[in-house]
C-alpha cells in the first residue's frame, strides 16, 4: 500500500511535466486543426489517472485515444443534429468514458 507524507490518498505528479504535456496537447491539437483533439486529452487524463493513488492504491488509465475519437465524432453528429443541445451531455458523456477507462493498477 502506497503513502506519502503519511497520506494514502495524494496526487505525485509534477508542475514541469504537466506543462509540458499541456504544451505538447495543444500544439499537436493546432498543428492538426482540431482533429487529434480527442488524443490530447487522453494523453492528459493518462498523465492525470497514472499519478493519482487513493486509499494506497495506484490509479491507472486505460483510455485510447482511437476509442475517444470514435465517441467524440458521435458526440460531434449528435451536436449538430440537435443544433447543440447535445453539446451539453458531452462533458458529462467524457467525464462517463474517463471513468470507464480508470482502474486500479494493482
Amino acid at each position: 500500500m502506497e503513502m506519502r507524507n503519511g497520506r494514502y490518498s495524494f496526487f505525485d505528479g509534477g508542475l514541469l511535466s504537466y506543462i509540458g504535456w499541456v504544451m505538447l496537447g495543444t500544439i499537436i491539437t493546432v498543428v492538426t486543426l482540431g482533429i487529434c483533439f480527442p488524443w490530447a486529452l487522453t494523453m492528459l487524463y493518462g498523465w492525470k489517472i497514472n499519478h493519482t493513488v487513493i486509499e494506497g492504491r495506484r490509479l491507472h488509465f486505460t483510455g485510447s485515444a482511437i476509442d475517444l475519437f470514435g465517441h467524440w465524432i458521435i458526440w460531434f453528429l449528435l451536436s449538430v443534429i440537435t443544433l447543440g443541445i447535445y453539446s451539453f451531455w458531452v462533458f458529462i458523456k467524457l467525464e462517463d468514458w474517463k471513468a470507464a477507462n480508470t482502474t486500479f493498477a494493482d
